[in-house]
């Protein structure tokens, strides 16, 4: 086996790229995949990804074209695969040689790149390693633990969007057999203010648009979005926008290469020419302020129709299809442009440009990420923005839309599936219904509120399927101890992470299939259906042959726990869903909204695509019409001296796994322990550029944590603002601090200050 050093910062800077992917990007895909597997198996993996007969890439979430290249990947969903795809392997061997502890000690890094878990893994109480167990003793472990509960709500069963629907359907279902409505996810850290303000104010929390409206738009935001690195095959819809006649604008704290001027590899402009600038106009934005820009423009735009009535506002469409537009206008008007300018850091000249921009388009998109659902007003943000959209009519037709993009590729489809721990009753009926069981009815646990049950000791077993919970999650400090308070952890994984590192009493490790590796069951190969970001489901089969002999997929794990946890008998057939997933999506077909012959339909070229009711003119809301509302800003005090931090990833980066220590369109090279600056924010601190510094977060009882050891970059951040890479700064994340309604951690907005260290 190849050894893999544990790397040391040793930081390089160069200059901020203004361009993404071309040739290069082709070159590092490669690279890191030659260095993972063969050439022959990397061959293969590239042929197949995103195909309608190959598998889903689960770097992300954006969706595959109608007319889909054979190159169908961007070089981190190629990077991503490749990491999945590796020949290396993590043995029982490996286990005995290194000590959970010595583990602990490793980067997250080093870590992943051990390769692939083999078999199921326990570490007893009290023990130093893991040790192998067979899969019926760690089935019945778990689920001698789970019967032994004093309450089925002392028990969590958390997922990430790697899960595909099947797998996510049958942990729901578990789970509200067992008795608990503990269904904390991913969402809950990134886009759960999306669908909190989308289901108050359009009756369903999920994008309207489609791939064809993208095309289409005049006019596209993206707002608090860096698809270069995060899901970069946007760009190239992006520019088609562009070819199309449309515009961009970006609105971002941070000046991102992919949204400045892409190259892209699969068409010659991209190879040998200056490839497509992407934003026509680029709003260098402070963290936070976005809910005061769209709050100024809505104001402009109710200005505009008072100077010229009947030419700016959709009247027909407000009287008929919203409500409440009288409360939100008389609150819009009192908007001054001095609270926004500062708020804001932007110019009055730009905003006059961007409202122009507006005025003289008739279609009109909003996309946006994390960048606004991880602050404290992430879901007033979202809903202003529903706002400025409804004042044109900008929904429910063709070009124009509500556009939340996911970077995590079935994220979506997870919720769908019923992963919610605030599912409507209506689903829990229809649950009772099919399988002739009543499930609870109590709210159960997000991943917030799980953090703190196991820190309190109201929650004493973590399932964990996919992800990596403890680097996912804010205040590292505070959730580390927490899920050493369990009594028993449990990570259903394909390699190796840091979750796996920090152990409940007794900790399982089981390994599982990949999204690229072949399922065979009893009832021959199965595949499984994932939901992108526009709501298309689509089958994903894997091609490869499973990293190890006796490896089980996720439908037979979660199938097999249930069976042992519930007992024989009941209405559920576990062993028929593990033989054949076709007999799961029956059952979704007949619980699920708009599943209806979901067999049949997931069968065809591309899958099937989910009826927003938003395009149909239906809105499930408390009023039965979209809603306009009323959002008050408070801005985020900031003392003198301290910087609004906000956490990010590096393009060598996927989710909370570095594949690389570099951050190459940002100029980062060999480190991550990084703290990017506006250099004159660095002069009125008298910090200089290349400095070590500890960066400590404040929070208003008073208490401090704090990252240690960063090297301050000079970097072009909006003033008043700095960014550093998550996970290492996750711990400058107070539990507490959360999104209104929401409870989404406030990873974007962090009050810091800089020490010398």
């Amino acid at each position: 086996m190849t050894t893999i050093e544990d790397p040391q910062d040793d930081l390089s800077v160069t200059s901020p790229k203004t361009w993404a992917a071309g040739v290069p990007g082709v070159v590092h895909a490669l690279e890191y995949s030659f260095a993972q597997t063969s050439p022959t198996r990397t061959a293969l993996t590239l042929l197949n990804i995103n195909q309608t007969e190959g598998f889903d890439c689960p770097g992300c979430a954006w969706p595959e074209p109608k007319h889909r290249h054979k190159n169908e990947y961007c070089e981190n969903g190629a990077k991503h695969i490749a990491d999945e795809a590796t020949t290396r392997r993590v043995t029982r061997e490996f286990f005995a040689t290194h000590p959970v502890a010595e583990l602990d000690t490793r980067s997250d890094y080093w870590l992943n790149q051990q390769g692939r878990l083999t078999e199921p893994m326990v570490k007893r109480p009290g023990a130093t390693h893991y040790e192998p167990l067979g899969w019926d003793d760690a089935l019945d472990l778990i689920a001698t633990e789970l019967r032994g509960l004093d309450s089925p709500d002392q028990a969590l069963f958390y997922t990430s969007g790697r899960v595909g629907n099947e797998a996510a359907f049958l942990l729901q279902l578990f789970a509200r057999a067992y008795g608990t409505n503990n269904l904390p996810d991913c969402s809950n850290m990134c886009h759960e203010s999306s669908g909190s303000a989308l289901n108050e104010t359009l009756g369903v929390g999920k994008g309207s648009v489609s791939l064809d409206d993208i095309y289409q738009a005049d006019l596209i935001f993206v707002v608090g979005q860096n698809p270069g690195t995060n899901h970069p095959r946007m760009l190239s819809a992006l520019e088609q926008t562009k070819r199309n006649g449309g515009a961009i604008v970006a609105v971002n704290p941070l000046p991102e290469a992919g949204l400045l001027r892409f190259k892209n590899p699969q068409v010659p402009r991209g190879v040998i020419g200056r490839g497509t600038a992407i934003a026509d106009e680029f709003l260098q934005i402070k963290p936070g302020g976005d809910l005061a820009l769209f709050q100024l423009l809505n104001r402009l735009l109710l200005e505009a129709e008072d100077a010229a009535p009947g030419t700016v506002l959709d009247h027909a469409f407000i009287d008929a299809h919203t409500s409440g537009f009288a409360e939100f206008a008389a609150h819009a008007r009192t908007i001054g442009w001095d609270d926004a300018l500062r708020a804001t850091g932007l110019r009055r000249a730009e905003i006059e440009r961007v409202h122009r921009r507006v005025l003289a388009s008739e279609k009109i998109i909003v996309c946006w990420a994390m960048g606004l659902t991880q602050h404290k007003h992430g879901v007033p943000t979202i809903r202003e923005i529903v706002d400025f959209l409804l004042l044109r009519g900008n929904l429910g037709r063709p070009g124009a839309g509500v556009c939340p993009v996911r970077g995590h590729s079935n994220v979506q489809g997870d919720r769908t599936m019923g992963i919610w721990e605030r599912m409507p009753q209506s689903f829990l009926d229809a649950l009772e219904a099919e399988f002739g069981f009543t499930p609870p009815s109590a709210h159960g646990l997000d991943s917030v509120g799980a953090i703190r049950a196991m820190r309190d000791g109201a929650a004493r077993v973590f399932v964990g399927v996919a992800g990596n919970f403890a680097r996912a999650t804010p205040d590292s400090t505070v959730t580390e101890a927490a899920l050493r308070q369990c009594s028993l952890t449990v990570q259903i994984s394909t390699k190796l992470n840091r979750s796996h590192t920090i152990c409940g009493e007794t900790a399982l490790i089981l390994p599982t299939l990949g999204r690229s590796d072949r399922d065979i069951q009893a009832g021959g190969e199965q595949f499984v259906t994932v939901e992108d970001s526009m709501s298309e489901v689509h089958a994903s089969r894997g091609r490869l042959d499973p990293a190890a002999p006796g490896l089980l997929s996720e439908v037979a794990i979660i199938a097999g726990l249930a069976r042992r946890t519930l007992g024989p008998g009941g209405a559920i057939p576990w062993e028929e869903f593990v033989a054949d997933y076709g007999t799961i999506r029956d059952r979704i077909a007949r619980v699920v909204p708009g599943f209806a012959d979901f067999n049949a339909r997931v069968a065809r070229p591309g899958g099937l695509r989910l009826v927003n009711p938003v395009n149909e003119g239906v809105y499930r809301t408390a009023t039965g019409k979209a809603r306009f509302t009323r959002n008050d800003f408070t801005e985020l005090a900031v003392p003198p001296g301290y910087l609004l931090l906000q956490s990010l990833r590096s393009h060598d980066q996927w989710n909370t796994i570095p594949y690389a220590n570099n951050d190459r369109y940002r100029g980062i090279h060999h480190a991550r322990r990084v703290v990017l600056v506006n250099p004159d924010d660095l002069a009125e601190r008298d910090l200089a550029d290349g400095a070590t510094v500890d960066i400590v977060s404040v929070w208003h009882d008073g208490t401090e944590r704090r990252a240690e050891g960063f090297t301050v970059v000079g970097y072009p951040a909006s003033r008043g603002s700095a960014a550093a890479y998550y996970p290492e700064t996750n711990v400058l994340v107070p539990l507490d601090s959360v999104a209104d309604i929401s409870n989404t951690p406030t990873s974007k907005g962090i009050v810091v200050r800089l020490e010398p260290a």
